[in-house]
């Protein structure tokens, strides 16, 4: 079993090692055992249930009323691109069970550093409406793996209308 330890620079430790970055004797010491957890913004629905763990792990910290998520504030933290991934999130929680006087945390509770766009997001080489629908349904049903439902639900469609449009792009 491997540790796949990566540095500031996003470079696999074994990498490091093989440019003469890291001491290769360091690397067998700290080689144990290798965990591979994707990015948070590739683990939609555990945005959810980190942000509720922490929230209330702060509001208990700092002796607030137990706070809950609005709905819109859920659907801020899902789109939100997480480049800091787990901690992040749990410092944008705390700054906002902090700052927030109100029991239920909304949107605007939340402030991201930094520009929170996609580093792949969309551009369009032309605006013909077709093409760009097509993109866009391609890009979230890759998003969620192909699944129609979550697909529907990110972009405020039925079921039944993704499948209509999708048969329309033949995709």
């Amino acid at each position: 079993i491997n540790i796949r330890l990566i540095c500031a620079s996003n470079m696999p430790l074994s990498e490091m090692v093989t440019s003469s970055d890291f001491r290769q004797d360091l690397m067998y010491r700290i080689n144990t055992v290798e965990i591979k957890l994707p990015p948070l913004r590739e683990r939609a629905d555990d945005i959810i249930l980190l942000a509720e763990h922490f929230l209330e792990i702060y509001c208990r910290k700092y002796t607030k009323v137990l706070k809950e998520l609005s709905s819109a504030a859920h659907k801020r933290l899902k789109k939100y691109y997480w480049p800091g991934n787990v901690r992040e999130l749990q410092h944008a929680i705390e700054r906002a069970v902090i700052m927030s006087d109100s029991n239920k945390l909304q949107p605007e509770d939340f402030f991201f550093s930094g520009n929170s766009a996609q580093p792949n997001s969309l551009a369009f080489d032309s605006f013909n409406l077709e093409e760009i629908e097509k993109t866009i349904i391609e890009k979230v049903l890759k998003k969620y793996d192909g699944n129609i439902s979550h697909t529907a639900d990110e972009l405020g469609l039925t079921r039944t209308s993704l499948y209509r449009r999708m048969q329309k792009h033949g995709l």
